[in-house]
């Protein structure tokens, strides 16, 4: 019986550590959240019709590597571009949409990355597959954008 007991704790113990999931803040809440950290902000600009947010949800979020990183290097929002719930940014009230234009974004998925103060720093369009997306976080995490193009960044880490 303690047998049973022990291996039944042990499934427990490692579901949950394995089915941990991102805590996706809201806008609001991750801003303010920056704020006070000083990380940097990622958000998940997304549709509930786009496969390619699904897809970018179910392989690239869910990826060790890039859930650690995140955790650890960023505060992470994820935005319904279609919502109806407006957002505070720069001192104005304005719609998801009229968010996501005035960022430039035009399709979806789009990861935008702000400053910790909310100033938009780049938005990555479109999915991008796990070993590839760590590279980009790490580039906007190590502020490596302010002193080098991606291309440069990727040559000297030996990434093709």
């Amino acid at each position: 019986m303690k047998k049973i007991v022990f291996l039944l704790f042990v499934l427990f113990v490692t579901t949950n550590v394995f089915a941990k999931e991102l805590q996706w803040k809201q806008f609001q809440a991750g801003i303010a959240e920056a704020k006070k950290s000083g990380k940097v902000i990622l958000v998940d600009v997304f549709t509930d019709w786009c496969k390619w947010c699904k897809k970018m949800d179910a392989e690239t979020y869910t990826d060790k590597k890039v859930k650690e990183y995140l955790e650890s290097k960023f505060v992470i929002i994820k935005l319904n571009a279609e919502g109806s719930e407006n957002i505070t940014y720069s001192g104005q009230k304005i719609s998801p949409p009229q968010f996501a234009q005035q960022m430039g974004i035009t399709g979806y998925p789009a990861t935008l990355f702000l400053k910790k103060n909310g100033e938009p720093i780049t938005v990555l369009p479109g999915y991008s597959e796990p070993g590839m997306f760590i590279h980009v976080l790490s580039f906007i995490a190590e502020h490596q954008y302010e002193k080098k193009s991606f291309d440069k960044y990727l040559a000297e880490k030996g990434v093709k």
